[in-house]
């Protein structure tokens, strides 16, 4: 999972403002360095972790017998990461199996994030939730890199029992601006996992769901149409 890695992120980079005001220049120098031009900020307009914690659907959402894991939930807060380039090395296709899943497209997450993990009592079944913003025109990027991904993963072997999995995907139509579903099954399970990526604007959403014994379809393409929704409404109000 991502959710200890993305805290040291973010903790760095709320510790940046205070690095810098320690090498700011004095007032004497000021003069000199007030014209220069300003960086553009690509920050600028990106809803925040806060903002997207927001935007997640609420416990009232998730089917009854699941309950949200006090240790699956995480967001960046009011403070943005800085981007990390992308892994180019080849997808490692087990990534597909973790509840951040993401990580299959090369990249680490957003500039900003939230995610939040809903499962059973003995966590055989499990919906998970995610939103991620990026700068520029990274989040169609992150969508080819899915499906690249998903096209290199047909087949790949589950690290627990060693079993065969395999990987199906299509694109989604009608789900936010662009939207892929994929769908994991092996022999050696009882029920598959459902995996949709859809995004909207600059931001990507990731859902996971083996709930249901339609291998998690149902529900993952319901959350995910909430989460689409949440983010549709925030903007406009934005």
């Amino acid at each position: 999972m991502r959710i200890q890695s993305r805290f040291v992120q973010v903790l760095a980079v709320a510790a940046l403002p205070l690095a810098l005001a320690a090498c700011s220049p004095s007032s004497s120098d000021s003069g000199a360095s007030s014209k220069e031009p300003k960086a553009k900020n690509l920050n600028a307009g990106l809803m925040t972790g806060t903002q997207l914690k927001k935007a997640l659907a609420p416990a009232s959402f998730f089917p009854s017998h699941l309950s949200a894991l006090s240790d699956g939930f995480s967001d960046s807060g009011d403070q943005f990461v800085s981007p990390a380039s992308r892994d180019t090395a080849k997808p490692d296709c087990t990534k597909f199996e973790n509840t951040t899943w993401l990580d299959v497209s090369g990249f680490k997450g957003g500039v900003s994030f939230a995610q939040g993990e809903y499962a059973n009592k003995d966590e055989t079944e499990e919906m998970v939730q995610e939103i991620d913003v990026f700068q520029g025109t990274t989040a169609n990027t992150v969508m080819q890199q899915v499906r690249a991904a998903a096209g290199a993963c047909a087949t790949f072997t589950d690290l627990n029992d060693h079993s065969k999995v395999k990987l199906a995907g299509t694109t989604t139509s009608g789900l936010g601006d662009d939207a892929y579903t994929m769908t994991l099954t092996s022999g050696h399970w009882e029920n598959g996992t459902t995996l949709v990526a859809a995004r909207v604007g600059n931001a990507v959403v990731t859902v996971t769901s083996s709930t249901g014994k339609d291998n998690g379809a149902a529900n993952a393409s319901k959350l995910a149409g909430h989460l689409v929704d949440s983010l549709k409404a925030a903007s406009t109000k934005g």
